[in-house]
């Protein structure tokens, strides 16, 4: 029987993680592994990806987030973490409103479970499932040889989830903490005595064992600290997705040092656990559907009058525009072409939607205007939303708008920059959620996330002040560097004449170049992407988690590909 991890950390555990989602679904597939979990630190803004990688090839995803938790008598500076994962009936909405909770009242950067959130909001925690792993409250109790503490800790949050295992961990590091194989033991015998569920991971944060100085750079940028044993979490290289016959192994070991005779029933576990948590990408997820806002929300009762409303609004807007009758009998016909369109793909809502917007911006006087393949549409013409008339000059609705495409379409609405956060102000007031500390908010728009990944000077930076490089070098290293992917920094140290005179033959800055390459396209941080917005319908935050950003606006957790992949409608402004 194939084993399946339910706790891997890929890239999207911004700073921590080493892999990409693909390459890690990519390496599950060479291991003829049915399923993958990911369960990024602090957030699912990897969750889509991760799921697109897992359709294209043939596996069933697992999608959980491994969070930190604050609890009464933990006073260290390090706050221990649980791993919850969405099960399979309903999960995946639990999880994208826990998220969303924990980050709207989070007093912090990062999210942080507390007593009293989890209290607050367990409606959505009771639909989540709790490995209490190698970095929770019960291992280090564990750790300590308090078993007694360790259930007083578990008892406080027994209540407060769906269902919890202790999660057995061992990366074969020496003595008897955790990640040993002495812990896991002590840990399986914990989850016997106490009639609770085991489950086998690894605890994954790398692809290869390669990778293991990727995982201290990180360890060092995520901590502004150089490299020292004291800054990083790894003490070997094991923490890498295995086969199934390493983890089979491994399971041996582990079951035998607790007094098992054999793996069986643990690996049973956790191949329950794991079937129990698979997503579908199309009803869980929302791979592929399409969520625009509501009939009333546009001012109709259902799709008929939707498409009723618009028609009517696109014929006034025709015999306000045209005066020839003969332009008017071909404006006529090509609308009549263009709602038929519409009305196939149901993208009323969608035009409607965006006129509303335009026409609240142009209530107070902020010029707008269309751009891009949406001014070939006449509808967008005659609703206002674009000033350009579209039969003049031979432009064609089909570039943006045809059921022979996919995804959905996309207007870019162009502004007076001094006046763009009034317009998302604007949008907020009549789309967003009144409050945004409640249980059970409703919204139906966002800004949109852009995820910063390592380039050039980035890697450098981050990889020379690991390596402890002096910081006028790595000034001058960095500023050198024209704005290219990390992973060319050799060509163009090779090939650029003005980077010629530089001396990178140091065997540190030879180091930190070859290192600084390795980081090319790991995700950084998250960011508010520049103009996008998103729309969609009242279940809008059972499909996207969402937090504040630096702006103090909502954004979603995903970039503008994955909110266009789950069917939200994204507005460029």
């Amino acid at each position: 029987m194939s084993f399946i991890h339910l706790h891997v950390a890929s890239a999207y555990s911004l700073k921590y993680g080493t892999t990409q989602p693909a390459d890690l679904v990519a390496r599950a597939r060479e291991f003829n592994m049915p399923a993958l979990a990911v369960t990024d630190r602090d957030g699912l803004a990897g969750a889509i990806r991760f799921a697109q990688s897992c359709v294209a090839e043939g596996i069933a995803p697992i999608i959980g987030v491994d969070l930190a938790i604050k609890l009464p008598g933990f006073t260290d500076k390090k706050l221990p973490r649980l791993t919850l994962l969405a099960n399979g009936d309903g999960g995946w909405r639990s999880l994208c409103r826990f998220m969303t909770s924990l980050n709207l009242n989070a007093t912090d950067r990062n999210p942080v479970i507390t007593l009293e959130l989890l209290e607050r909001f367990s409606e959505y925690s009771l639909g989540l499932q709790v490995l209490h792993g190698p970095e929770s409250p019960v291992s280090y109790a564990i750790a300590d040889k308090r078993p007694d503490l360790a259930i007083e800790v578990f008892n406080k949050t027994r209540d407060l989830f769906g269902d919890h295992a202790i999660e057995i961990v061992s990366h074969l590091v020496a003595g008897s903490g955790p990640r040993s194989t002495p812990h896991a033991a002590r840990s399986l015998i914990f989850a016997r005595d106490h009639d609770l569920d085991a489950v086998l991971s690894n605890a994954v944060r790398m692809c290869d064992r390669e990778d293991g100085p990727i995982a201290d750079i990180l360890d060092a940028a995520r901590q502004l600290v150089p490299l020292h044993p004291r800054h990083v979490e790894r003490r070997n290289a094991e923490a890498f997705l295995k086969s199934t016959d390493a983890m089979a192994a491994l399971a041996s070991e582990i079951a035998l040092a607790a007094g098992e005779r054999t793996p069986r029933y643990l690996l049973k576990t956790t191949r329950k656990w794991a079937e129990r948590a698979l997503l579908s990408p199309t009803r869980d997820i929302g791979l592929g559907g399409i969520h625009l806002p509501e009939a009333h929300v546009v001012g109709a009762a259902n799709q008929q009058e939707m498409r009723t409303l618009l028609r009517s609004r696109c014929e006034s807007g025709l015999n306000w525009r045209y005066r020839d009758s003969t332009t008017i009998a071909k404006a006529k016909q090509r609308l009549d072409d263009e709602l038929a369109t519409v009305a196939t793909l149901g993208y009323e809502s969608y035009f409607l939607t965006v006129a509303d917007i335009t026409d609240m911006a142009r209530e107070r006087s902020i010029r707008v205007a269309a751009r891009g393949s949406g001014a070939g549409s006449l509808i967008c013409h005659l609703l206002g939303i674009s000033g350009v008339e579209p039969m003049t000059h031979g432009l064609l609705m089909e570039r943006f708008c045809s059921p022979l495409r996919r995804a959905l379409p996309d207007i870019d609405i162009d502004v007076e920059s001094a006046r763009r956060l009034e317009i998302y102000e604007m949008v907020f007031k009549r789309y967003g959620a009144a409050d945004w500390s409640q249980a059970g908010l409703i919204s139906r728009c966002a800004t949109v996330a852009m995820v910063d990944t390592y380039r050039a000077r980035h890697a450098i930076r981050d990889a020379g002040a690991a390596l402890g490089m002096p910081a006028m070098e790595i000034d001058l290293l960095a500023k050198s560097m024209p704005h290219i992917r990390a992973g060319n920094i050799e060509a163009a140290l090779n090939s650029l004449p003005e980077l010629k005179n530089l001396n990178t033959s140091a065997p540190l800055t030879r180091a930190t170049i070859a290192l600084a390459a390795r980081l090319d396209g790991l995700p950084r941080h998250l960011a508010m992407h520049p103009c996008a917005m998103v729309l969609s319908d009242a279940a809008f935050l059972d499909r996207a988690p969402v937090q504040f950003n630096a702006g103090g606006f909502p954004m979603v957790e995903f970039d503008k590909d994955d909110v266009e992949d789950i069917g939200l409608l994204k507005l460029d402004i």
